[in-house]
C-alpha cells in the first residue's frame, strides 16, 4: 500500500501545480515552491493535496513526505494570515538606534561602536522599527523567521565581553503563529 499525506484546503486558499512547483494563492498573497523527489509526488484535486510515495516505503521517503506536507502547511498559514515576529532592542550601556534602510536594518551604536551593523532583509518581508520594538512581517515563514535571526545575529556579542554582564542586544521575544 502506497503512503500518502492528505492537507485539506481551507475556504479561500487556492493551490495549482504546474512542473512539481506547488502555487499557494491566499488572501495575504502567492507563494511557490518547487517540491521534487523520484519517489514522491503531488496531487492537487478537489480542495485536496495529496503527498503520494511512488517507490517502495522507506524511513527517508517518509521524511520527506511529512516535510513536504509541513511546508505546504506553512505556506497555506502564510497566505491565510501570514507571519509576525517581535524583536526588542535591550542595551544598557550605549543606547543604540535601529532603522530600516532599503533592504537593509541599521544598528548605531552596539556597545559604543564607530561602525554600523547591518541585518539583510530577506525576501517581500517588511520590518517595522516602533521606539525599542523592532516588527519582522511577511507571508513566507522562512524568509521572516532568516530576517529575525539575521537582526539578531548583528547584535552578536563579539569581542570577548562577559556576557553575564553585556546583555546589549536585540532578542527575539514573541512570535505570532
Amino acid at each position: 500500500m502506497a503512503l500518502e499525506a492528505i492537507i485539506n484546503l481551507p475556504e479561500g486558499i487556492n493551490a495549482s501545480l504546474q512542473n512539481n512547483t506547488v502555487r499557494i494563492e491566499g488572501p495575504q498573497g502567492t507563494l511557490e515552491r518547487e517540491f521534487f523527489h523520484p519517489g514522491l509526488e503531488i496531487i492537487i484535486d478537489n480542495r485536496i493535496v495529496k503527498i503520494k510515495s511512488t517507490r517502495k516505503e522507506n524511513k527517508k521517503i517518509k521524511a520527506l513526505m511529512f516535510t513536504w506536507k509541513a511546508h505546504i502547511n506553512n505556506m497555506i498559514k502564510g497566505v491565510e494570515k501570514g507571519y509576525e515576529y517581535h524583536l526588542k532592542v535591550y542595551y544598557v550601556h550605549f543606547p543604540m538606534t535601529v532603522k530600516v534602510e532599503g533592504d537593509k536594518v541599521v544598528i548605531s551604536n552596539f556597545l559604543g561602536e564607530k561602525g554600523n551593523r547591518y541585518a539583510r532583509i530577506i525576501g517581500d518581508t517588511s520590518v517595522e522599527v516602533k521606539g525599542d520594538l523592532i516588527i519582522v512581517k511577511g507571508i513566507n515563514k522562512e524568509h521572516v523567521g532568516q530576517t529575525a535571526a539575521n537582526i539578531e545575529l548583528a547584535t552578536k556579542n563579539k569581542g570577548g565581553r562577559d556576557r553575564r554582564k553585556f546583555l546589549d542586544g536585540i532578542y527575539l521575544i514573541k512570535k505570532d503563529k
